[in-house]
């Protein structure tokens, strides 16, 4: 049974070609973070090795084994992770790209036969971080693909990949999931209760996986909630204090950059409701558990202060995928980011 839900054309693409045998050598699965790119992956993975009659069944021994990362033809790797793997015990060290020696190691594997299954499956995610050298080796093996191999590039930029490692893939967009759909899916089979059902579907803008993470690992939420009170303080804070911040914000980014993508979304998201509250559209606004503190903050801020730091904030987005320096690109957010004024008890603005 396919995991992933919101997805039903792809789905039933994928259907009909495991039943008539027209599986192509490669996919590329697009679309935002944790909309469900991983699920749909593992899920091809188990379909392509499963020994059910539904494919995949998602209870025969070798789906099983696949879902605990433990079978030896499907095989892993991302930016911030291992090669997983029955058949080596190489690890890769957190870096800031996917390089030529990952690359190679897995085209020597890719060379052999299937030790447990009808398929060897390669999942490479985040493959818009693949250098230009380990890029240029992946569409050496895709213009000849040895048989019974597949595989799996999932990007959520995929403007940063090769056009023609994209051209030998059959491209796969996953769409954002309607909002009504991911909060049923929660309350149903999830059973969370419904008040934290709806702020969880707000958070994740139609990605579930999102959404699934922080039902299991309460964390993410608490993380959040940390980042937001740091994120509050920093418009009454010192230029030092600021810049000490900055300093955090590139060596997180440089060390994982899931982790500093994802606070660069929450001050996005915080810096777009500031902007709807002052615009009146409240009601729009995506943290709505802190729908208080948004007013209280908005109310020392301009429209104009808010849409000009929103602009620089959506700027820094792209630019810290082009390798720019990350200290540098976050110390000038810093400096961009506007004072919060109140009035004193005379009534007189302050800063």
């Amino acid at each position: 049974m396919w995991q992933v839900i919101g997805q039903d054309k792809i789905l039933s693409l994928l259907d009909y070609s495991l039943k008539t045998n027209t599986l192509a050598h490669a996919y590329l699965l697009v679309g935002p973070r944790h909309v469900g790119k991983g699920t749909l992956a593992f899920n091809l993975a188990q379909a392509l090795n499963c020994d059910g009659a539904e494919l995949p069944c998602g209870q025969c021994r070798s789906c099983q084994r696949i879902l605990a990362g433990k079978h030896a033809d499907v095989i892993s790797i991302s930016l911030d992770s291992r090669i997983e793997s029955a058949v080596t015990s190489n690890s890769l060290e957190h870096k800031t790209e996917i390089g030529i020696k990952d690359m190679l190691e897995l085209q020597r594997m890719a060379s052999l036969p299937p030790y447990e299954g009808k398929y060897k499956v390669f999942i490479i995610d985040d493959a818009e971080y693949l250098s230009t050298e380990a890029a240029n080796a992946l569409l050496k093996i895709l213009e000849e693909p040895p048989p019974s191999v597949v595989w799996l590039l999932l990007a959520a930029e995929e403007e940063h990949l090769l056009p023609t490692v994209i051209s030998r893939c059959q491209r796969l967009e996953l769409k954002i999931v309607p909002s009504k759909q991911v909060q049923e899916m929660l309350i149903k089979s999830y059973n969370v209760d419904a008040e934290k059902a709806e702020l969880l579907t707000q958070l994740c803008h139609g990605r579930p996986g999102w959404a699934l993470s922080a039902v299991a690992n309460a964390d993410i939420l608490e993380q959040r909630s940390q980042r937001i009170t740091r994120l509050f303080s920093l418009l009454t804070a010192s230029l030092e204090q600021r810049f000490t911040y900055a300093q955090e914000l590139a060596s997180q980014f440089s060390r994982k950059r899931r982790a500093g993508a994802e606070i660069m979304e929450i001050w996005r998201d915080w810096w777009h409701d500031l902007m709807l509250i002052k615009g009146g559209c409240k009601e729009a606004i995506t943290n709505v558990d802190y729908e208080i503190a948004l007013e209280k903050q908005a109310r020392g801020l301009s429209l104009g202060q808010i849409k000009e730091f929103l602009a620089n904030l959506c700027l820094l987005q792209e630019e810290v995928y082009k390798n720019v320096n990350p200290r540098l690109a976050f110390e000038s957010l810093m400096l961009n980011l506007p004072r919060k004024t109140e009035l004193n008890k005379n009534g007189i603005t302050k800063v």
